[in-house]
């Protein structure tokens, strides 16, 4: 039995016969974290930490040890690097977003849309937006990156495709004059992050991504010089060092203490560990290995279907667990149905990313906008296919920790089962 049989019996068996592809959308969460939590919520006292009572202190060491926790995952220093805790990778973007000094913002083309939304706040601030389009493979292509100064915001690994963009242009950029952020969420479930070997700016990303439990927790991982960088544009309770109504003014707290509004969610926190310890144990070396292996295999059966087209790369270089593909005359709705009835949990859609989507289904933009503008509060991805006869969505199978040889083999047997289907139709 390999690592991750065990891991699947000892940790997921829960899952029974269940082939849960959709680690992109959650990962899964291990027995071992439950009982690890519910032990230390079972033995423990906690308060409100904004109090100086024994429990509220209970509950500012588990927040000091989670952070401490994060930064050595993620080989950050303490003296570097600084991080604040949000609801979810949305909120650590939105963090940057509605404090960052533009100048301008450069996007990648394949962002998700919580990264996309960072353009509103910067042509509200009069910034010059700028897109950088994608490749055949949906890889990024940063050769009209420019000049900074200015912000500039791509994912480490696409939500969509699974292409991994290249971490070196973090270097590049900052030499540009940029600053950069970096949308960890589907790269770092799988793949180690150092950044010490990576300066990017500012990391955002989110806990059940990595290991499924607890959720409603996320991250903004900030240089202490960018976030010194930021100006927030507004306080709330526990960032302000003092506040004044009669004199109309405040003051923030330093560093991630001015970033945190209100009372974190201390009894989640205290779950961090035991998800971190379960990712140390299977070594993210290791893990990444794994995943590429089925992501190999995942890849080599769909690529042996007749009327599958994937899009990105159709072998595992330089992508991670995450691919996007469709069955050539069947919306990717119907195959998400067929998939759930035979126990296979895949995705369907355009995942929040309609750059990524817009280029791999090849649409004109100015057909999208018409029929975009048609369409206005009627819009359904079944309408928008129909005005522009092109897929708009497609079906997203991703693997992760939980993942063995089988769920693949079982996925891809319902694939083929639809492919065979239709061909005997068309045939009949």
């Amino acid at each position: 039995m390999t690592l991750f049989d065990d891991l699947r019996a000892r940790e997921f068996a829960r899952l029974g016969d269940h082939a849960y592809l959709d680690y992109t959308g959650s990962a899964l969460y291990g027995e071992s974290q439950l009982r690890a939590h519910h032990a230390l919520m079972s033995a423990g006292l906690f308060g409100n930490p904004h109090s100086d009572s024994a429990p509220s202190r209970a509950s500012s060491e588990v927040i000091d040890a989670a952070r401490r926790r994060v930064l050595r995952f993620f080989d950050a220093d303490e003296s570097t690097h600084d991080v604040c805790f949000t609801t979810n990778t949305s909120a650590a973007i939105k963090l940057v977003a509605e404090a960052y000094p533009f100048g301008s913002l450069v996007l990648s083309a394949d962002n998700h849309n919580s990264v996309n939304g960072m353009r509103e706040y910067a042509r509200r601030a009069g910034a010059r937006v700028r897109t950088l389009p994608l490749d055949g493979e949906l890889r990024l292509d940063a050769s009209a990156l420019g000049d900074g100064p200015g912000l500039l915001a791509f994912p480490a690994q696409s939500n969509f495709s699974g292409v991994q963009h290249p971490l070196a242009l973090v270097a590049e950029a900052q030499a540009r004059g940029f600053d950069v952020l970096i949308d960890a969420a589907a790269f770092a479930p799988s793949h180690p992050l150092s950044l010490r070997d990576c300066p990017a700016d500012f990391v955002a990303l989110s806990f059940y991504k990595l290991f499924g439990y607890p959720t409603g927790i996320g991250a903004l991982i900030a240089r202490r010089d960018a976030l010194a960088r930021l100006r927030r544009p507004w306080f709330a309770g526990g960032t302000v060092l003092f506040a004044s109504v009669a004199n109309d003014r405040h003051l923030l707290r330093p560093r991630h203490e001015g970033f945190e509004d209100g009372t974190p969610n201390f009894l989640g926190l205290a779950a961090l560990d035991a998800g971190f310890d379960l990712l140390d144990e299977v070594q993210m070396p290791r893990l990444a290995a794994h995943v590429t292996a089925l992501t190999r295999d995942l890849l080599d059966g769909l690529r042996a279907l007749p009327d599958v087209t994937i899009y990105g790369p159709s072998d595992a270089t330089r992508r991670g667990g995450t691919v996007a593909f469709n069955i050539r005359g069947i919306p990717y709705w119907d195959v998400e149905t067929r998939a759930r009835e035979a126990g296979v949990s895949l995705r369907g859609g355009c995942f929040c990313n309609p750059g990524a989507s817009e280029a791999a289904f090849g649409l004109d933009p100015a057909r999208v906008d018409q029929c975009l503008t048609a369409l206005g509060e009627s819009f359904t991805p079944a309408r928008l296919a129909g005005c522009l006869g092109a897929p708009v969505g497609a079906v997203r199978a991703s693997v992760g920790l939980a993942n063995t040889d089988a769920d693949v083999a079982r996925a891809l047997d319902v694939i083929a089962s639809l492919v065979a289907e239709r061909r005997w139709r068309r045939s009949a």
